[in-house]
């Protein structure tokens, strides 16, 4: 059962009233019927910043997809098209209640004085700030391409957005996100139904790199409440053509062992680079990539040795998509009842 939770937002002087959390439908399963969102109370926009030409974002139909999932799954009454902006100086952010950026739509994360000055106010005033791809593990920042195309559980900021957030509020660090949270609950709770993934996969993705149907997330409070998120991409798993296709595909990378392997990768001479990944709990996982950006084997803080694998099928990339979904969802039901 949700809990019914009522928010009052006030951004400068504007307000607006967010239905208690009750009159948000929970959906049983993927095939049940869509809720109406309720017509007496305004619509809630989303503001996006894209530095430069917003037709060239990232992932164009990727958050509009997202938030029509959003109105349509829950009565929570969901503009699906954005709001866009080139810079936080634009006063326009103080008339809506959350901003998202996709990391690779700020070319250059240093941020004007008028930017540190808005955007500390906005959070100040009960705003919520979300960073895709705001988390990229160190072996995918060679290119901002990688991250964009690859996700990993690191439990560490891009230092860009490090950089800027230290630049809004001096005094604050980022912080995980447990996955005991209530946003990984907030709607969807769990995984989707794993069944229709390969055998040879199922148990890794279910206890090792989703488990409960969590995600690596750090985030930034504000008077003990979570004003700024990171997460690895999550927008490659949003988007749907105008014919409600998907339009990305999308690959599982598995960490797969074998008896004997840690010894005889211990020993084997290596050309390519390696690179300190940050695990949940501190500890680090030393990647090695004989190609960037394409892990070939780790090894983790227990002392084993795992090569990298990766699988692709219909099945995984609508299961991917599920998921990312599902998260996405809860990602805007948890900021409209903090």
């Amino acid at each position: 059962m949700m809990r019914v939770l009522k928010i009052l937002l006030l951004l400068t002087g504007w307000t607006i009233l967010i239905p208690p959390m009750s009159a948000v439908v929970e959906v049983e399963n993927e095939s049940s019927e869509p809720a109406l969102p309720t017509k007496d109370v305004p619509y809630l926009k989303v503001v996006q910043l894209v530095q430069g030409d917003a037709m060239q974002r990232q992932y164009a139909d990727a958050l509009p997809s997202l938030l029509e999932e959003v109105r349509t799954r829950t009565t929570l009454n969901v503009d699906p098209f954005p709001v866009y902006i080139d810079s936080f100086e634009d006063e326009i952010i103080f008339k809506h209640p959350v901003l998202y950026v996709n990391f690779a739509d700020r070319p250059d994360w240093t941020l004007s004085p008028g930017e540190v000055k808005n955007l500390k106010a906005f959070i100040e005033r009960g705003g919520f700030l979300f960073i895709d791809a705001g988390i990229n593990a160190s072996f995918l920042r060679g290119n901002v391409r990688y991250g964009q195309m690859h996700s990993f559980a690191d439990w560490e900021v891009s230092p860009e957005v490090d950089s800027a957030l230290k630049q809004v509020f001096p005094g604050k660090r980022f912080e995980p996100l447990p996955r005991s949270d209530v946003f990984f609950k907030s709607f969807y709770a769990g995984l989707p139904d794993a069944s229709p993934l390969p055998e040879a996969i199922r148990d890794f993705i279910i206890n090792e790199k989703w488990p409960q149907g969590t995600y690596s997330s750090m985030v930034l409070k504000y008077e003990d409440r979570v004003a700024v998120m990171a997460m690895p991409i999550m927008a490659m798993g949003w988007g749907k053509s105008e014919f409600g296709q998907w339009t990305t595909r999308i690959g599982f990378r598995v960490r797969e062992g074998a008896e004997g392997l840690s010894e005889r990768l211990s020993e084997a001479a290596y050309g390519g680079e390696s690179y300190d990944t940050t695990r949940e709990d501190g500890r680090s996982d030393v990647i090695y990539c004989e190609t960037p950006g394409m892990p070939a084997w780790v090894e983790e803080p227990s002392g084993d040795w795992r090569v990298f694998r990766y699988y692709h099928s219909q099945e995984i990339s609508d299961y991917a998509h599920t998921f990312y979904t599902r998260l996405g969802v809860n990602m805007f039901v948890y900021i409209f009842s903090q």
